[in-house]
């Protein structure tokens, strides 16, 4: 008995030393130490074990079993018999399904993982009594309040899913229901922790967003610390209210507060039906039959196909194509091209993913935004200039093609210059330029065009070899004189940035009555220019007359203008906004949307029903 006693005790030694080596290498040669002295008196056979058992634990099954086990899966089920020990028991629940999630890369079981594992573990590690959100077997106020809320987030541009919404449904219900479940402390253990996550994660989606922080982003606390959930969900603790609190996180900008209160309007009559969605253009040709079968899909939801348990062939596909776009007003042809693909996808579902993504780009904005600046949203081609939260200036505008975008930035007018010359990008010259000078210099004549040289002096166009210039060989700028037809028209307005853009007046006004106006190589023409430059001077009115720029103007005098009160210029890129109550939608003319749908919104839908 004692010889099997000792070989069980040897055994145990030894496989718990060697998982320990893998981590402490000193606990390891402690475990050598004591099996050495089991077998003091038995040299030959503390060796023959010795070598037994180091095979033995070499074994796959055993090195899974002894490194893997060392936190049991946590309990689906614990009836507590004795109420009074309904809180303890919970509590026991609760350390081992965090303990369990922490080793298993924070898998609570097989369904279900956490989303903010640290800042859950960093909570609970604050508390005596790790229940929060229930007392025995009863539901605390507070837990009502965030089931409540998670069921309507999305009046938050969030979805349910992403807080445990139909785990928590069917837990929050059975507890409050059901008399044998009242008393599982298993289950109070689950629903205490999904709660706890999901408070966590609607904090950080409120106040963050869900979007990654890029070169524009003007938030200075991108991360949250661990203690600030953990402070948060204390003052939740301590004032016994949910909703104020995380209200109190979203941003204060006058187009987030609009854009939600537009986005519960459209909520109300929304219609929820899941279609299929169509991304298009696709990249690689694999990706046209997967193309091809989403089409069919969603025009089987729609209707136009009466099935869907078959491969339609070309004819099928055409007349299905033919019928959507006859009821939808569009070019009957039967292609499935970019307007048939947009229409088909401009369903509630996708709005609302629309509005989401907007509503989190406010939320990386600073907290607070200056008093005075200028605002630009290429999706809408147009600018605003906001002044103490009143809109002092609105105008058209003019952007970058998608091949030449107007980038995002944050920047500073600083000042303007009234009859502007152009000096051409040398992106233009070789792109657009050059081959049309090669052809016919007069070219150059036609487009008030002068070329000169490094010390800027003027080179006649007709005593230069232009088929001996290139990218890597152009010794010359082009310039393009002042004047009326001077492509940046009468004004340019300057601000510091690294793309070398700027805003401007045109000579092509008339391309101000175009719906879609992503028509520039890059830089923003501004059709009430006029009214901008007499309001960047409304401050100078000793050193700038009222009638100073008029009269520039009318003799065509060239001058910069330093104005004294700098303002902030953002570029930014919103696809939807608030007028009068109800969503307003922009073409998504950079595709950004869409990026940002693929990233962080493709499997996401909202709720059926509310």
């Amino acid at each position: 008995m004692k010889s099997h006693q000792k070989e069980t005790d040897l055994h145990i030694i030894i496989i718990n030393g060697f998982c320990y080596f893998r981590h402490y290498s000193a606990i390891y040669i402690q475990a050598v130490i004591k099996l050495k002295r089991l077998h003091f008196n038995s040299p030959g056979l503390m060796i023959k074990k010795c070598c037994i058992y180091i095979c033995w634990i070499f074994l796959p099954a055993v090195l899974l079993f002894s490194c893997n086990e060392t936190s049991q899966k946590p309990k689906t089920v614990e009836i507590v018999r004795q109420p009074e020990n309904l809180n303890k028991k919970t509590n026991e629940n609760i350390v081992a399904g965090i303990a369990f999630a922490s080793e298993n890369n924070g898998k609570l079981n097989d369904s279900t993982s956490f989303n903010v594992l640290p800042a859950v573990k960093a909570w609970y590690n604050t508390r005596d009594s790790l229940r929060t959100w229930s007392n025995r077997e009863e539901w605390l106020r507070m837990a009502d309040s965030l089931y409540t809320f998670i069921g309507h987030s999305e009046n938050y541009g969030l979805f349910p899913s992403d807080y445990h919404f139909s785990q928590l449904n069917l837990v929050y219900h059975k507890l409050k229901t059901d008399s044998l479940a009242m008393f599982d402390a298993a289950m109070w253990a689950r629903a205490d922790l999904l709660f706890t996550d999901a408070f966590m994660q609607i904090a950080k989606d409120i106040k963050l967003g869900r979007l990654d922080a890029d070169s524009v982003t003007l938030r200075k606390d991108t991360v949250l610390t661990d203690s600030f959930y953990v402070s948060l969900l204390k003052n939740v603790h301590d004032k016994k209210e949910l909703t104020p609190l995380l209200q109190e996180l979203e941003p204060r900008h006058e187009g987030y507060v609009q854009l939600k209160a537009a986005l519960k309007n459209f909520l109300d009559s929304m219609n929820r039906t899941n279609f299929t969605y169509l991304s298009y253009p696709f990249e690689i040709p694999s990706d046209s039959l997967a193309f091809i079968k989403n089409l069919q899909t969603r025009l089987f939801e729609g209707g136009f196909l009466a099935f869907n348990n078959r491969p339609a062939d070309t004819a099928e596909l055409t007349a299905a194509v033919k019928a959507y776009q006859a009821q939808n007003d569009l070019k009957v042809d039967g292609k499935a091209g970019p307007m048939v693909v947009k229409s088909l996808n401009n369903n509630d579902q996708e709005k609302f993913k629309t509005i989401a993504i907007n509503l989190d780009r406010y939320k990386q904005l600073p907290d607070t935004m200056p008093v005075r600046y200028v605002w630009v949203n290429i999706p809408s081609y147009r600018l605003r200039l906001w002044d103490t939260d009143t809109l002092k200036l609105e105008s058209k505008i003019i952007v970058g093609r998608s091949q030449t975008r107007t980038p995002l930035l944050t920047s500073t007018l600083t000042n303007f210059i009234v009859f502007p010359q152009w000096t051409v990008p040398f992106s233009i010259i070789f792109k657009e330029m050059l081959p049309k000078i090669r052809e016919d210099v007069g070219y150059l004549d036609e487009q008030n065009l002068m070329v000169v040289d490094k010390n800027d002096s003027i080179i006649a166009p007709d005593s230069i070899n232009w088929f001996r210039l290139n990218k890597k060989y152009f010794p010359y700028l082009l310039k393009q004189r002042e004047g009326d037809d001077n492509s940046l028209g009468i004004i340019k307005f300057n601000f510091r940035n690294k793309y070398s853009v700027y805003l401007h007046d045109t000579n092509a006004r008339w391309l101000f009555s175009k719906t879609n106006r992503a028509l520039s190589h890059g830089c923003v023409r501004v059709q009430q220019w006029q009214k901008l430059s007499d309001y960047l001077v409304k401050n100078d009115s000793v050193r700038y007359k009222p009638d100073t720029l008029t009269a520039w103007m009318a003799r065509k005098e060239k001058h910069t203008v330093n104005f004294s009160r700098k303002i902030p210029i953002f570029i930014r890129y919103f696809t939807c906004e608030a007028r009068e109550g109800k969503v307003v939608f922009f073409d998504d003319v950079y595709a950004e949307d869409k990026i940002a749908r693929q990233n962080w919104f493709s499997n996401k839908y909202n709720l059926l029903t509310l």
